[in-house]
Protein backbone atom coordinates (compact mmCIF):
# COMPACT_ATOMS: atom_id res chain seq x y z
CA UNK A 1 0.00 0.00 0.00
CA UNK A 2 1.59 2.88 -0.81
CA UNK A 3 1.74 5.59 1.71
CA UNK A 4 -1.19 8.27 0.48
CA UNK A 5 -3.53 5.05 0.65
CA UNK A 6 -2.33 4.52 4.13
CA UNK A 7 -3.47 7.84 5.90
CA UNK A 8 -6.17 8.77 3.36
CA UNK A 9 -8.45 6.03 4.59
CA UNK A 10 -8.68 7.23 8.01
CA UNK A 11 -8.55 10.87 7.36
CA UNK A 12 -11.36 10.43 4.92
CA UNK A 13 -13.65 8.99 8.03
CA UNK A 14 -12.68 11.91 9.56
CA UNK A 15 -13.80 14.43 7.55
CA UNK A 16 -17.03 12.09 6.73
CA UNK A 17 -17.59 11.97 10.60
CA UNK A 18 -17.50 15.52 10.96
CA UNK A 19 -19.92 16.15 8.02
CA UNK A 20 -22.41 13.59 9.70
CA UNK A 21 -22.19 15.62 13.42
CA UNK A 22 -22.98 18.61 11.03
CA UNK A 23 -25.81 16.76 9.38
CA UNK A 24 -27.56 15.55 13.20
CA UNK A 25 -27.03 19.03 14.84
CA UNK A 26 -28.25 21.04 11.77
CA UNK A 27 -31.55 18.65 11.65
CA UNK A 28 -32.20 19.80 15.09
CA UNK A 29 -31.98 22.81 14.01
CA UNK A 30 -34.47 22.30 11.51
CA UNK A 31 -36.81 21.09 13.46
CA UNK A 32 -36.89 23.30 16.27
CA UNK A 33 -39.53 25.68 15.00
CA UNK A 34 -42.01 22.92 15.40
CA UNK A 35 -43.36 24.25 18.14
CA UNK A 36 -44.50 27.40 16.56
CA UNK A 37 -46.39 25.62 13.64
CA UNK A 38 -48.41 23.45 15.70
CA UNK A 39 -49.50 26.75 17.53
CA UNK A 40 -50.20 28.10 14.22
CA UNK A 41 -52.47 25.22 13.55
CA UNK A 42 -53.51 25.11 16.53
CA UNK A 43 -55.10 28.68 16.50
CA UNK A 44 -55.43 28.40 12.71
CA UNK A 45 -53.58 32.05 12.83
CA UNK A 46 -49.96 33.10 12.33
CA UNK A 47 -50.57 35.99 14.50
CA UNK A 48 -47.74 37.91 14.92
CA UNK A 49 -44.98 35.88 13.91
CA UNK A 50 -42.97 36.08 10.91
CA UNK A 51 -42.44 34.40 7.56
CA UNK A 52 -39.32 35.78 6.54
CA UNK A 53 -37.04 33.71 8.32
CA UNK A 54 -38.21 30.76 6.48
CA UNK A 55 -38.50 32.19 2.81
CA UNK A 56 -34.74 33.09 3.50
CA UNK A 57 -33.29 29.98 5.04
CA UNK A 58 -35.22 27.84 2.23
CA UNK A 59 -32.79 29.99 -0.11
CA UNK A 60 -29.96 30.00 1.80
CA UNK A 61 -30.48 25.84 1.73
CA UNK A 62 -31.19 25.80 -1.83
CA UNK A 63 -27.62 27.45 -2.97
CA UNK A 64 -25.48 25.24 -0.50
CA UNK A 65 -27.38 22.31 -1.99
CA UNK A 66 -26.50 23.16 -5.39
CA UNK A 67 -22.69 24.11 -3.69
CA UNK A 68 -22.71 20.76 -2.76
CA UNK A 69 -24.28 18.77 -5.58
CA UNK A 70 -21.77 16.73 -8.09
CA UNK A 71 -22.41 19.28 -10.53
CA UNK A 72 -20.70 22.23 -9.05
CA UNK A 73 -17.90 20.56 -5.78
CA UNK A 74 -16.77 17.01 -5.74
CA UNK A 75 -16.65 15.26 -2.18
CA UNK A 76 -19.31 17.05 -0.60
CA UNK A 77 -22.15 14.92 -0.66
CA UNK A 78 -23.02 15.56 3.00
CA UNK A 79 -23.04 19.20 2.00
CA UNK A 80 -25.70 18.69 -0.01
CA UNK A 81 -28.13 15.85 2.04
CA UNK A 82 -28.05 17.84 4.44
CA UNK A 83 -29.54 21.20 2.90
CA UNK A 84 -31.58 18.93 0.73
CA UNK A 85 -33.26 18.00 4.14
CA UNK A 86 -32.89 21.85 5.74
CA UNK A 87 -34.77 23.00 2.45
CA UNK A 88 -37.45 20.31 2.56
CA UNK A 89 -38.31 21.60 6.46
CA UNK A 90 -38.23 25.27 5.07
CA UNK A 91 -40.79 24.44 2.39
CA UNK A 92 -43.11 22.70 4.69
CA UNK A 93 -43.48 25.56 6.99
CA UNK A 94 -43.84 28.16 4.45
CA UNK A 95 -46.87 26.20 2.91
CA UNK A 96 -48.51 26.26 6.68
CA UNK A 97 -47.70 29.78 7.46
CA UNK A 98 -49.32 30.18 3.49
CA UNK A 99 -52.13 27.75 4.75
CA UNK A 100 -52.77 29.96 7.60
CA UNK A 101 -51.94 33.39 6.74
CA UNK A 102 -54.46 36.38 6.19
CA UNK A 103 -55.28 37.18 2.51
CA UNK A 104 -52.50 40.05 2.43
CA UNK A 105 -49.71 38.02 4.65
CA UNK A 106 -50.52 35.09 1.71
CA UNK A 107 -50.29 36.96 -1.45
CA UNK A 108 -46.75 38.08 -0.04
CA UNK A 109 -45.59 34.81 1.43
CA UNK A 110 -46.49 33.35 -2.31
CA UNK A 111 -44.82 35.86 -4.29
CA UNK A 112 -41.72 35.65 -1.96
CA UNK A 113 -41.35 32.16 -2.01
CA UNK A 114 -41.69 32.40 -6.31
CA UNK A 115 -39.16 34.80 -6.18
CA UNK A 116 -36.66 32.31 -3.89
CA UNK A 117 -37.68 29.78 -6.59
CA UNK A 118 -37.02 32.21 -9.49
CA UNK A 119 -33.91 33.59 -8.49
CA UNK A 120 -32.30 29.98 -7.67
CA UNK A 121 -33.30 28.84 -10.98
CA UNK A 122 -31.40 32.25 -12.28
CA UNK A 123 -28.18 30.83 -9.97
CA UNK A 124 -28.73 27.36 -11.69
CA UNK A 125 -28.98 28.42 -15.00
CA UNK A 126 -25.88 30.83 -14.90
CA UNK A 127 -23.17 28.48 -12.74
CA UNK A 128 -24.07 25.61 -16.09
CA UNK A 129 -24.15 28.43 -18.57
CA UNK A 130 -21.31 30.64 -18.13
CA UNK A 131 -18.89 29.14 -16.05
CA UNK A 132 -17.00 26.28 -16.13
CA UNK A 133 -15.27 24.24 -13.63
CA UNK A 134 -13.51 25.21 -11.29
CA UNK A 135 -15.21 28.45 -11.97
CA UNK A 136 -18.82 26.98 -11.76
CA UNK A 137 -17.37 26.40 -8.23
CA UNK A 138 -15.85 29.71 -7.04
CA UNK A 139 -19.15 31.58 -8.34
CA UNK A 140 -21.96 29.51 -6.21
CA UNK A 141 -18.93 29.08 -3.41
CA UNK A 142 -18.75 33.22 -2.96
CA UNK A 143 -22.64 33.49 -3.22
CA UNK A 144 -23.16 30.43 -0.65
CA UNK A 145 -20.43 32.15 1.87
CA UNK A 146 -22.28 35.61 1.23
CA UNK A 147 -25.62 33.78 2.28
CA UNK A 148 -24.57 31.91 5.16
CA UNK A 149 -22.75 35.00 6.51
CA UNK A 150 -26.52 37.04 5.99
CA UNK A 151 -27.66 34.68 8.06
CA UNK A 152 -25.31 35.27 11.20
CA UNK A 153 -27.24 38.81 11.43
CA UNK A 154 -30.37 36.31 13.59
CA UNK A 155 -27.40 35.59 16.34
CA UNK A 156 -26.22 38.70 16.31
CA UNK A 157 -29.55 39.96 17.10
CA UNK A 158 -30.07 37.65 19.57
CA UNK A 159 -26.94 38.62 21.34
CA UNK A 160 -27.61 41.79 21.16
CA UNK A 161 -30.97 41.44 22.67
CA UNK A 162 -29.55 39.36 25.75
CA UNK A 163 -27.14 41.87 26.24
CA UNK A 164 -29.53 44.53 26.05
CA UNK A 165 -32.33 42.72 28.92
CA UNK A 166 -29.50 40.91 30.41
CA UNK A 167 -31.99 37.71 30.46
CA UNK A 168 -31.41 34.61 28.15
CA UNK A 169 -35.49 34.36 27.92
CA UNK A 170 -35.06 34.39 24.04
CA UNK A 171 -32.17 32.23 23.63
CA UNK A 172 -32.83 28.71 24.11
CA UNK A 173 -29.92 27.02 25.45
CA UNK A 174 -30.11 23.47 23.30
CA UNK A 175 -30.73 25.96 20.32
CA UNK A 176 -27.29 27.67 20.75
CA UNK A 177 -25.54 24.65 21.71
CA UNK A 178 -26.74 23.01 18.62
CA UNK A 179 -25.97 25.80 16.62
CA UNK A 180 -22.30 25.85 18.02
CA UNK A 181 -21.51 22.38 17.66
CA UNK A 182 -22.89 22.32 13.90
CA UNK A 183 -21.00 25.11 13.00
CA UNK A 184 -18.14 23.38 14.39
CA UNK A 185 -18.61 20.39 12.75
CA UNK A 186 -18.99 21.98 9.38
CA UNK A 187 -15.53 24.01 9.84
CA UNK A 188 -13.86 20.73 10.70
CA UNK A 189 -15.27 19.22 7.69
CA UNK A 190 -14.49 22.12 5.46
CA UNK A 191 -10.80 22.28 6.77
CA UNK A 192 -10.50 18.61 6.57
CA UNK A 193 -12.20 18.75 2.76
CA UNK A 194 -9.56 21.81 1.98
CA UNK A 195 -12.39 23.85 1.40
CA UNK A 196 -12.46 27.79 2.36
CA UNK A 197 -16.33 27.95 1.16
CA UNK A 198 -17.39 25.69 3.92
CA UNK A 199 -14.98 26.23 6.88
CA UNK A 200 -14.59 30.13 6.79
CA UNK A 201 -18.76 30.92 7.51
CA UNK A 202 -19.15 28.09 9.31
CA UNK A 203 -15.52 29.58 11.36
CA UNK A 204 -18.19 32.40 11.75
CA UNK A 205 -20.55 30.26 13.32
CA UNK A 206 -19.12 28.51 15.88
CA UNK A 207 -17.41 31.85 17.30
CA UNK A 208 -20.65 33.30 17.27
CA UNK A 209 -21.72 30.21 19.24
CA UNK A 210 -19.76 30.13 22.02
CA UNK A 211 -20.37 33.22 22.68
CA UNK A 212 -24.14 32.50 22.62
CA UNK A 213 -23.14 30.09 25.10
CA UNK A 214 -20.76 32.35 27.31
CA UNK A 215 -23.51 34.68 27.53
CA UNK A 216 -25.93 31.96 28.55
CA UNK A 217 -24.30 31.17 31.18
CA UNK A 218 -23.41 34.45 32.84
CA UNK A 219 -26.59 35.57 32.39
CA UNK A 220 -28.59 32.67 33.56
CA UNK A 221 -26.23 32.34 36.81
CA UNK A 222 -26.64 36.10 37.35
CA UNK A 223 -30.32 36.02 37.50
CA UNK A 224 -30.63 33.00 39.67
CA UNK A 225 -28.34 34.64 41.84
CA UNK A 226 -30.92 37.49 41.81
CA UNK A 227 -33.73 35.29 42.20
CA UNK A 228 -32.40 33.63 44.91
CA UNK A 229 -30.98 36.92 46.91
CA UNK A 230 -34.60 37.68 49.21
CA UNK A 231 -33.95 33.83 50.47
CA UNK A 232 -30.62 35.22 51.83
CA UNK A 233 -31.49 38.22 53.26
CA UNK A 234 -32.76 37.08 56.32
CA UNK A 235 -29.40 35.39 57.37
CA UNK A 236 -27.49 38.77 56.05
CA UNK A 237 -27.76 40.29 59.68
Amino acid sequence: MSEGGMYSSPYSIISEAAGVAGNLCAFVLFVSPIPTFKRIVRNKSTEQFSGLPYIYALLNCLICLWYGSPVVSTGLLLIATVNSIGAVFQLVYIVIFVVYADHGRRLKMVALLLGVFGVFAVIVSVSLCVFEPPNRQLFVGYLSVFSLISMFASPLFIINLVIRTKSVEYMPYYLSLATFLMSVAFFAYGMLKHDSFVSIPNGIGAVLGITQLVLYFHYSRSNAEVSRAPLLEPYAA
